[in-house]
């Protein structure tokens, strides 16, 4: 029936997935908002956007810059800006108007803007400024540097433009600049740094200002994997950075970084992102960061050699606090140790309130265990350090924090405390990627909700700068397999629509040039080409497009995808070559890390599910996925070429690997999981092959034996073909191995093994042992999808 109700004003403006961005190198933004009206059967028939070059001119309804008109479209998401061209630095104010079925408008939305970022290199007038040289390689205190400046006239608007070779923070009339940490973030800095942008007006003044920045080691100069390498980008932390001033009068002023800028270090002596921090108060500069300090005793800074890297508006999301916690317990294992329990493993730090002597030395150690004697398990962290000193100055009460690591921990040690502490004295800084939540999943079972939780939090400790496998010992690498099992789950708890953007762009500056894609991205080892790791490739894109539907990331990344898939053909023909025991030539190497952790594996990488099987089976699943992106990209010819790869890798497939009466080679759980999951099989077999599936999951007490690749495939796979019954019955179940189980030890994380941890027998092998690995938390997707009912609209 008509109405004449009209629709609420659209809400939640997006562009290019972040609101009201500042800098942007996208030369053709994306809007985005969400239609705001409740009424049941409400669509949007129409929108009309209006861009302007002024919030005066966009409210009295002028588009100087770009008016759609009304667009009979139901698109409310990834609209193209479609405007004159944009310059650097550019603000665009915006806003949209809705209509509804019935051709009802509704009021204009709220406004946003976004800004555009330095589009030319040449733009970048300022030189990469630190410290003088290191001598070694072991790590040293943190650069501190600063320049004073005077204004004396009325600043209309300024921005800071900021990024490092390393990790900074950034200062400016003695407060820090934005609320992001770990700044600028973790790419291949040998091919592109990412920069942030700041509105500073504010803090301005019409006198004497400073601009200063703190560096720590970061990703591109601390300790990085486990053979204990540091340096693998620089040599030590550098800044560059440029400060533009707009005037009222219309005239500008730039400050870039320069030799005469100034340079020290100062209290900062260590940071290293797995060893942690160290801080001598007593060598604190008060005001250093102020107009008024004497930095007479401050050397000239030292100019660094620049970069041919690009330089790029950070595209993501950046790190930051997101919430703080209590600790609920503090014991005293042994005389003058003092253990806090946080009551949830998560990713971040502690910051330590304390009264002491000039010179106490005090230690924070962190761990996610106990041992029996209450002391923290640490033997999981291999050679990471996982602690931050400090040193009081003996000023009454002091606060400390860090700037520059995160540690991943339920518990936390604190040593040198002269008295016994309060269990205020510690305060846990919550800190991952700022992906807000976007999914809510509650039932009417505990367990289950606490497996939500483990997920969740899980997600969020691992989630920090790039898809982590781990946060606490030393690797924290973005492996790629733990992406793409993950990814669909990760769609569905938090906004991370940019976060895999950027990372996306991450995978395929490591790309190899054979087109093989790494263990890990940013690449800092050498694995690749690996079956179910670097096929995240196309799995990840794709899943991005279909839970966001985001058309651009397939545009970006189709080459890399296409080099990818030829890069497995060729590999394949390489291995018949080499004398293979094949009959054909699109079976890819036996190698790699196959079912990971799989339950009857004596070894992480020596799971039963044949590896060559694996790598088949993603080869077709990847062909397939190729052949839709190229038929959604209008590239037909590529789509038929794609399908009829796909075809031919299913009928290899059932040639090497599946008898006639539906048996696939090693008669694993995963080996029937990947021939259901990826279409391989012709239908005749499917239900036979379910029925050994099935029959082993009873066979084992109605347990799982998957590892990495098979578990995200286990629920999903058995609703499509009929048998949530079993579904149900693993994912209730309470004993090893399940996703109940850990929860009965203890577990507030997903853990990286079924058993990390027994009540009955301990910790599981040291060498593989993460508290905090989200891999197996790809249950998520079928938790929302079959349980709750929201999935994606095929």
């Amino acid at each position: 029936m008509p109405t004449t109700t009209c629709p609420a004003a659209p809400q939640h403006l997006r562009c290019e997935y972040l609101v009201d961005p500042l800098g942007l190198d996208a030369r053709v933004p994306r809007l985005s908002w969400e239609v705001n009206d409740v009424r049941i059967g409400a669509v949007q028939s129409a929108y009309q956007v209006l861009a302007a070059s002024c919030p005066e001119l966009l409210a009295r309804g002028r588009g100087d810059v770009w008016d759609t008109g009304k667009v009979k479209s139901d698109q409310s998401v990834h609209v193209a800006y479609a405007g004159r061209p944009l310059a650097s630095r550019e603000r665009v104010c915006w806003k949209v108007r809705t209509w509804d079925g019935h051709d009802a408008p509704s009021p204009w939305s709220a406004p946003a803007v976004w800004e555009m970022g330095l589009l030319d290199r040449g733009e970048w007038v300022g030189q990469w400024i630190s410290v003088a040289p290191r001598e070694g390689k072991s790590s040293e205190p943190c650069p501190f540097v600063r320049r004073g400046f005077a204004l004396s006239k009325p600043v209309r608007r300024a921005r800071v433009y900021v990024t490092a070779r390393g990790v900074y923070e950034l200062r400016l009339n003695g407060g820090k600049v934005g609320q992001d940490y770990f700044t600028p973030g973790w790419t291949d800095y040998k091919v592109r740094i990412p920069y942030q942008v700041y509105d500073v007006t504010s803090a301005l003044r019409q006198s004497e200002n400073v601009l200063g920045a703190i560096l720590g080691d970061g990703w591109a100069c601390g300790y990085l994997v486990w053979e204990g390498n540091r340096s693998l980008w620089a040599k030590q932390p550098s800044l560059l950075a440029q400060l533009v001033i707009e005037f009222a009068d219309g005239s500008t002023q730039t400050i870039a970084t320069d030799a005469t800028w100034r340079a020290t270090t100062g209290p900062l002596l260590m940071s290293d992102i797995y060893n942690g921090e160290t801080y001598d108060a007593r060598r604190e500069m008060p005001g250093w960061d102020a107009p008024g300090y004497d930095d007479s005793a401050w050397t000239a800074a030292h100019v660094v050699e620049p970069t041919s890297a690009l330089l790029v508006a950070k595209p993501g999301p950046n790190v930051r606090a997101i919430s703080e916690r209590r600790p609920v317990q503090m014991t005293e294992p042994a005389a003058g140790v003092y253990v806090f329990n946080m009551a949830q493993n998560m990713v971040g730090w502690v910051r330590l309130k304390i009264r002491a002597a000039a010179g106490a030395y005090v230690r924070l150690r962190f761990a996610e265990m106990l041992n029996k004697d209450g002391t923290l398990y640490t033997d999981n962290l291999r050679s990471a350090k996982c602690t931050d000193e400090y040193v009081c100055k003996g000023a009454g009460e002091e606060l400390y924090e860090p700037r520059f690591t995160f540690h991943g921990f339920q518990y936390v040690e604190l040593t040198g405390c002269p008295y016994k502490p309060s269990l205020d004295a510690v305060t846990a800084v919550v800190l991952h990627s700022d992906t807000p939540p976007t999914g809510l999943f509650e039932c009417s079972h505990p367990m289950v909700n606490k497996l939500q939780s483990n997920i969740l939090w899980g997600q969020k400790g691992n989630f920090l700068e790039v898809p982590t496998d781990c946060p606490q010992r030393n690797e924290r690498l973005g492996w790629m397999g733990d992406a793409q099992v993950f990814v669909r789950t990760a769609c569905f708890n938090l906004d991370v629509a940019a976060f895999f953007e950027k990372w996306m762009v991450d995978v395929e500056d490591a790309q190899d040039t054979d087109g093989a894609y790494p263990d890990v991205a940013p690449k800092v080892t050498q694995g690749k080409g690996v079956a179910a790791w670097a096929d995240a490739g196309v799995i990840v894109p794709w899943t991005v497009y279909l839970c966001y539907g985001d058309v651009r990331i397939l545009e970006r990344h189709y080459v890399s995808m296409a080099r990818w898939i030829a890069c497995m053909k060729n590999e394949a023909r390489e291995s018949v070559r080499l004398g293979r025991s094949v009959t054909t030539d699109l079976i890819r190497p036996d190698r790699g890390f196959g079912d990971w952790l799989a339950i009857d594996a004596p070894d992480p990488g020596r799971a039963p599910t044949p590896k060559d099987l694996i790598g088949a089976a993603y080869f077709a699943h990847c062909a397939s996925l190729m052949a839709k992106i190229a038929r959604i990209l209008g590239k037909d010819a590529d789509a038929k070429e794609y399908a009829e790869l796909a075809d031919r890798v299913k009928a290899a497939f059932n040639r090497e690997y599946v008898t006639p009466a539906g048996r696939v080679l090693g008669h694993t759980q995963t080996s029937y999981l990947l021939a259901l999951a990826f279409d391989l099989l012709p239908e005749s077999l499917r239900p036979k092959a379910l029925e050994h599936l099935v029959n082993d999951i009873q066979k084992r007490g109605w347990h799982l034996s998957t590892g990495f690749v098979g578990t995200p495939l286990l629920a999903p796979t058995l609703t499509r073909f009929g048998r949530t019954d079993v579904a149900y019955k693993l994912l209730l179940q309470d004993t090893y191995p399940s996703w109940f189980y850990p929860i009965h030890q203890g577990a507030t994380t997903m853990w990286e093994r079924w058993n990390s941890f027994t009540k009955e027998h301990g910790f599981g092998p040291v060498g593989m042992n993460s508290f905090n690995h989200y891999a197996y938390g790809s249950i998520g997707e079928w938790m929302y999808a079959t349980i709750a009912g929201i999935d994606l609209d095929p």
